[in-house]
């Protein structure tokens, strides 16, 4: 007789359902095992907890005696709609009850004629798709059971390799007597719905011979010293990976965690890398591995790819990880043979993989490699020592004081050469181009001028592997004593050491490690035996392979030269912009060298005027061309308050070198902006421009700025005042002017709006269901938008090029419904959407925000966030600078190599412009080089939508593909 209890008729008073199934592995290889098995039917791998690993920490959800846990989950969908299932496979070593040496759980016979179902207990899944079960059972040669028969099966029973019985069953219940009919809903379905899911390996193709075809599994490591930006180089690789249908491992702790193998070769999924880009340093680890070096540890490292069915590499590293890869590539085949011949593996084993392919990314903070204009996190340590000195600079200012600021670099100094044209420092000393051997005289000369007209602060900046023309180490404290000595400065020693290498990364880093990313997967899908193995390079703004090898020999080629004197050639082998910006450093500082003045005859007076909205960087480009034009002996002249500054105050003043020197750092504009068109009152602006004999003029600015330049070209025939050379220098955060791909202000702009979206995203995480609309500037341009989502891992980018409708609306919906669904209360939770200003008139921020909560049915919620002119940053990025500078400083040369002296009056003054179209130029950065275009060329409609104030077509549209990807937002292979 059954005891009744008082409660029962409340049928959910103790239990509601199943939260989840708890399976116990005694070692390693059945803890792998298993999880392999319940993969294999679709389930996917939703959280990893390791107690051995220093960055997790256990909680109550796992278990105190667990080593290791995985946790996996499988969808609910048809008839079982919502009925989710996990089970958590935990490794306990020695649980209680076992020997070691003995099976665990022992599985009966396969041909035992016993009933299964009587012998244990079972785990008993629902699918609909009985006859991929019994295929998927066959080809992994797992033992089965049908019920009743295999020739009208509707249960099937196996065991897992801990000897759990699994069963799968046609009914939706076990109540039911017959077998239900499919499940009709009326929203669209995944082409396999049920709860069971097939493993995406099982769906695809077979070869002719009946076997599914072997996915491709790439591993992944960074290497060598640690560089921000490695994390997003991670997260695109393992993301393009799985997204191309290959499968995706990472290697930890680098060449050491390849000698290791075992738990140091993982398998990554898609949620694995989510919220990586927001973190510094390389969360899959790094080291130097003397063992690698050794063929004992390269056979090691063979022996643990081939176990984990790897025979693909993509490095992120410097020359010496690269140069190790390469290696290890040639060797692989031998290395394959002397595995076999040891008995290490089997010649079945390695026959799958006799070719490793390998392709390379450059992780290094010192931007030492030949043949790539940036590696991943030179900018980002270049922010960080931009920052220092930007605070000493205060500091320096008010006591009077000379600082020696000592930077990384010990073959290469770049990034000494770009913090002294970022910040205009007053000297710099490189390993590549040493000093004269009175450099102590020539630095004091420089510094005393300087402070003879008016200037209160020195900056020095010295690269630590800075030497004389002999070798002689250049140090910080020996400058400090030349300083404090011969000029009797109260001078200061700053060493920056690690700072430089840590926090997050910058905007550029992190678009420049995912593009790159996608790019080395790319290189390896299409690898052959014979393809020498590629090294991901950029080179203006076009990402591009070169042969690695090549460029890691150009590379040591270059520590080479300086090891024997040979600075011209460590200079020629050094990325194209490096001897061009020195060359321009020390033009703007060095003011009186009589080798660089022009001759009497050719010195202009050239005007410089901003039109548009402010942009960081417009300040450093006007500094630039001034202290040029003064060097060179011309006279800069700044027309304040743009056009209208001009015909209404006459508002213009010669610029002097004192003036400028402290605009470098600075944001907004220091002579004043607006919008207004010289065509307002055209006739003034050139009664001015003839008043005051202007030979060139540099408008600096976004897309009005591009437009004045076109109608004062436009107005040559009438007025010969505009018969000159003119240029336009984009600066625009909405990089929107037609002739370039990249305007200044656009990387300060990218910089401020993904530091304010990481802290939104931290906010959205802590609150694990909510999703932030955000709202981008740029006008009718998609361009910042586009950038600042591929830099944040934005989940949707909405621009005004592609629009929104409610098709796009209901999509995303539910991709932000499953997303929440694969989380189960993981960290990094926070959900991004990135909205353009003008993307919609009808589909506004709020608009979004409140279809996305209506529809979220309670399950997350949704926010706004409207930086506005936040975006426009405050002091300008190191990359907006030192672009400006090259850039202003190539607009002066332009129109010192078109300017021809009017020397004619009335009509036919300068008639040489008049008949010479490209003398009315912009400039910009097309690809992979700097050029001038004619306005005459650009105004036209197939380059030009004057309507939308854009270009036709922008470089970056391409892009936004590689955002919706990495973002998994139209789907990720083996995932519904």
């Amino acid at each position: 007789m059954f005891y009744l209890s008082p409660h029962a008729e409340q049928s959910n008073y103790y239990s509601s359902g199943i939260s989840f199934f708890s399976l116990v592995a005694p070692n390693e290889e059945l803890f792998y095992n298993t999880v392999a098995f319940y993969l294999d039917f679709g389930f996917k791998e939703v959280a990893v907890y390791d107690r051995n690993s220093p960055k997790q920490k256990g909680d109550t959800d796992h278990c105190a005696t667990s080593e290791k846990e995985t946790w996996l989950l499988v969808n609910g969908e048809g008839d079982a709609q919502g009925n989710d299932i996990t089970i958590k496979i935990r490794l306990v070593r020695n649980p209680q009850g076992w020997k070691d040496g003995q099976a665990w759980n022992d599985a009966p016979n396969a041909h035992d004629a016993a009933d299964w179902r009587g012998s244990n207990q079972s785990l008993v899944f629902y699918t609909p798709h009985m006859k991929r079960i019994l295929r998927l059972l066959k080809e992994k040669n797992i033992p089965f059971q049908c019920q009743p028969s295999e020739d009208n099966v509707i249960e099937v029973y196996c065991h897992d390799p801990l000897g759990t019985l699994v069963g799968f069953t046609k009914k939706a219940n076990p109540f039911a007597t017959s077998i239900a009919g499919p499940f009709v809903s009326l929203k669209p379905q995944p082409v396999e719905e049920g709860i069971i899911k097939l493993s995406p390996e099982e769906s695809r193709p077979a070869t002719p011979g009946g076997t599914p075809k072997r996915k491709k599994r790439i591993g992944v490591m960074t290497s060598g010293g640690d560089a921000p930006g490695m994390n997003a180089a991670v997260r695109a690789v393992v993301r393009m990976t799985i997204a191309r249908g290959c499968e995706s491992y990472a290697i930890y702790e680098g060449y050491t965690g390849l000698v290791k193998g075992g738990n140091f070769i993982r398998k990554m999924s898609w949620e694995d890398v989510r919220g990586w880009l927001s973190e510094g340093g390389t969360l899959i680890g790094t080291a130097r591995c003397k063992e690698f070096r050794e063929r004992p540890g390269r056979l090691a490292g063979a022996k643990n790819l081939i176990l984990n069915g790897i025979d693909a590499l993509i490095i992120c590293g410097g020359d010496g990880s690269l140069t190790g890869a390469d290696i290890f590539r040639r060797e692989w085949p031998n290395l394959l043979e002397e595995l076999v011949k040891t008995g290490e593996l089997q010649r079945e084993q390695i026959e799958p993989y006799m070719h490793l392919n390998i392709a390379g990314l450059v992780g290094s903070i010192d931007n030492d490699m030949t043949g790539t204009d940036a590696t991943i996190g030179c900018y980002s340590s270049l922010t960080r020592i931009c920052q220092a000195v930007d605070y000493i600079d205060a500091t320096a200012y008010s006591h009077s004081r000379a600082f020696v600021v000592e930077v990384m670099g010990r073959h290469c100094g770049w990034l000494a050469l770009m913090a002294g044209v970022s910040t205009g420092a007053d000297f710099v000393f490189l390993p590549e181009k040493p000093p004269a051997s009175d450099w102590e005289d020539d630095m004091c000369a420089i510094i005393s001028k300087h402070r003879g007209m008016g200037k209160r602060k020195t900056i020095v900046i010295v690269a630590e592997g800075a030497t004389d023309a002999d070798l002689n180490p250049i140090t910080a404290s020996y400058v400090k004593d030349v300083l404090s000595g011969k000029l009797h400065l109260d001078t200061r020693i700053t060493t920056l050491g690690h700072v430089q290498r840590g926090g997050t990364a910058c905007a550029y880093d992190r678009m420049l490690a995912t593009l790159q990313g996608v790019e080395a997967v790319d290189a390896i899908l299409e690898a052959t035996p014979e393809t020498p193995s590629p090294v991901i390079v950029v080179n203006e703004n076009k990402i591009s392979r070169k042969p690695l090898m090549e460029a890691v020999e150009q590379t040591q080629a270059g520590a080479a030269c300086i090891a024997r004197k040979d600075f011209e050639g460590a200079m020629k082998l050094r990325d194209r912009e490096f001897e061009e910006y020195h060359r321009l450093f020390m033009a703007t500082t060095k003011l009186d060298d009589p080798l660089n003045k022009a001759p009497e005859d050719k010195r202009l007076k050239i005007a410089i005027i901003h039109v548009g909205a402010p942009a960081g960087g417009i300040n450093a480009a006007t500094r630039a061309a001034a202290t040029y034009c003064l060097s060179r002996g011309h006279r800069p002249f700044a027309i304040n308050n743009g056009f209208p500054g001009l015909v209404r105050h006459d508002s213009v003043r010669e610029l002097d070198w004192i003036t400028v020197d402290s605009w470098a750092i600075r944001g907004g504009s220091e002579i004043g902006t607006n919008r207004t068109l010289p065509s307002e009152d055209m006739g003034m602006v050139a009664w001015y421009f003839q008043k005051y004999k202007f030979d060139g003029l540099l408008i600096i600015g976004g897309f009005e700025a591009y437009h004045a330049l076109t109608e004062l070209y436009e107005a040559r025939e009438a007025y010969p005042a505009f018969r000159i050379p003119m240029t336009c220098l984009p600066a625009t955060i909405s990089n929107n002017v037609p002739g370039t791909e990249f305007s200044i202000g656009s990387d300060t702009c990218l910089n401020a709006l993904v530091e304010y979206c990481d802290a939104i995203k931290q906010s959205a995480s802590a609150s694990r269901r909510r999703v932030f609309v955000v709202e981008c500037q740029g006008g009718r341009s998609g361009y910042v938008a586009t950038m600042a989502g591929l830099s944040v891992g934005a989940l949707a980018v909405y621009t005004p090029e592609d629009g929104i409708n409610l098709t796009t609306l209901q999509s995303d919906i539910e991709h932000l419904r499953e997303s929440f669904a694969n989380d189960r209360g993981m960290n990094r939770a926070g959900k991004l959407i990135l909205r353009n200003e003008r993307a919609s008139k009808t589909y506004t921020t709020q608009v979004i925000a409140d279809i996305i909560r209506e529809e979220a049915n309670g399950r997350f919620e949704s926010r706004t966030a409207v930086p506005g002119h936040v975006q426009q940053g405050g002091t300008p990025s190191p990359m907006d600078r030192v672009r400006a500078v090259r850039l202003a400083i190539r607009c002066i040369q332009f129109m010192e190599d078109n300017y021809t002296p009017i020397q004619e009056e009335g009509q036919e003054a300068g008639k040489g412009c008049l008949d010479r179209p490209e003398t009315a130029a912009v400039i910009g950065i097309k690809g992979a080089s700097v050029v001038f275009t004619g306005v005459h060329e650009l105004r036209e409609k197939e380059h030009t939508d004057w309507e939308m104030r854009r270009p036709r077509r922008g470089f970056w549209r391409d892009l936004k593909s590689i955002v919706d990807t990495l973002s998994g937002r139209y789907g990720v292979p083996g995932q519904d």
